[in-house]
């Protein structure tokens, strides 16, 4: 269901999108047929088996119709305010990476994209009961063909690929534009059975300590806080916090292990005046 919702999504982002599903699971073949997207069952993997990104984005750049692709996640649904965002990025800059924050949020059923209104309903869904989440979760990027001529052989489903990909587009001299207080990009929350071990399995095995080898290690390891602009409604502008992202990387690990200490010491005092963990995230 994840899966579909955000396929469903992406195919009415615009009129002439093209959409390519890579992977050979139960049931790929039959949702690209029934949506009429292009199908890469043929994927080069590791020798875990998981998928190496590397020959998915020189896959992508090679066939794709487009000059402008984007890769993101199968389970992040898409409204129609990332087309309006991109074409706004696109006209301001020649070399560029799109990211964004995502809204992580509880889609229990399939949603009805007969519905003219089906964009705003899941909107208002993720605003009114998702979490909006920090700048290191990044699960969609959009750049032009070439930006990522060559990458190492990292591995999705598990860490560091994403933040690579941040690095390598600011190491390429290109502008990295921050689109989260324009795009409402949806994570449907799911939880980590494809691994073992589940969430730490994902952080911490053996396929995501080579991730960060590949990676070239903290040096190279950007976030959505790292962008060079930032777009919002009224226009876009510099992004000075970048230059504090570095700094707040090396004390991160100390502070917010502390920050969740103090929530789950103060919990029973902010549940007795009706403040939920949820509305501090919110606010944070």
């Amino acid at each position: 269901m994840i899966q579909r919702n955000a396929l469903r999504s992406w195919v009415r982002l615009c009129a002439d999108v093209e959409v390519i599903l890579f992977g050979d699971e139960e049931g790929a073949a039959e949702i690209a047929g029934e949506l009429g997207i292009r199908h890469e069952p043929s994927v080069e993997r590791n020798a875990h088996g998981t998928k190496r990104l590397d020959a998915m984005f020189a896959r992508a750049q090679a066939v794709a119709r487009h000059d402008v692709l984007c890769y993101v996640n199968c389970d992040i649904i898409l409204p129609a305010d990332f087309s309006a965002a991109l074409e706004r990025v696109k006209a301001a800059h020649t070399r560029f990476l799109m990211v964004g924050r995502r809204w992580d949020t509880d889609v229990e059923a399939a949603l009805d994209f007969a519905a003219v209104d089906w964009g705003a309903r899941v909107k208002r869904l993720a605003q009114e009961r998702g979490v909006q989440q920090p700048g290191w979760s990044v699960d969609y990027f959009a750049f032009r063909r070439g930006l990522y001529a060559e990458m190492p052989a990292l591995v999705v489903g598990r860490v560091w690929w994403d933040h690579w990909l941040v690095w390598k587009a600011r190491d390429a001299g290109a502008d990295v534009v921050d689109a989260s207080r324009v795009v409402t990009a949806i994570h449907q929350n799911h939880n980590y059975g494809y691994h073992p071990a589940g969430a730490h399995g994902v952080w911490n095995d053996e396929q995501a300590r080579q991730n960060f080898a590949l990676a070239g290690g903290r040096g190279h390891l950007f976030t959505i806080d790292d962008a060079t602009h930032i777009l919002e409604d009224e226009g876009e502008h510099g992004n000075w916090r970048r230059h504090w992202a570095p700094y707040w990387r090396r004390v991160r690990p100390a502070i917010v292990p502390a920050w969740f200490a103090i929530m789950d010491a103060t919990r029973p005092l902010r549940s007795a005046v009706g403040l939920r963990t949820v509305d501090a995230r919110r606010s944070r």
